[in-house]
């Protein structure tokens, strides 16, 4: 009765073995992604008050290199953190939807947002030299 079960344990961790090294010589090595690292990329609004584009671009950079992220994880989480004006861009730009490559992302939203700042510059000197008068 013992020795009955031992043959099938023996049978089954045999059965196990070879399923493993399949799986081991299948393909290439599976690369974990540290995705948690998600937390460390801010938020991007595209408004006056945001950070720079620039910065929030370097932060997927930063720890898409750390987290060995692909190239449409990059535009994944971008994706993930656009609100309010940013968002409703990507939203209605179908260019930013179609096999789009990081780069381009990065150009399209560039382009469309590099005068925030020194706009909200140019118009804070306005109003306070307007309101001086």
């Amino acid at each position: 009765m013992a020795e009955a079960r031992l043959r099938a344990e023996l049978e089954e961790s045999k059965a196990e073995i070879q399923r493993l090294n399949e799986r081991l010589s299948g393909g290439p090595p599976t690369v974990l992604k540290d995705l948690p690292l998600v937390s460390l990329v801010p938020k991007w609004s595209g408004l006056n008050s945001a950070v720079p584009i620039e910065e929030c671009f370097a932060s997927i950079e930063g720890a898409a290199h750390i987290g060995k992220w692909e190239e449409p994880d990059h535009i994944r989480i971008a994706v993930l953190k656009l609100t309010d004006a940013a968002r409703l861009f990507y939203n209605g730009c179908p260019e930013l939807h179609e096999d789009v490559k990081w780069q381009r992302f990065k150009n399209v939203i560039s382009q469309r947002f590099k005068n925030t700042h020194r706009l909200a510059s140019f118009y804070a000197v306005t109003n306070r030299e307007t309101e001086e008068k």
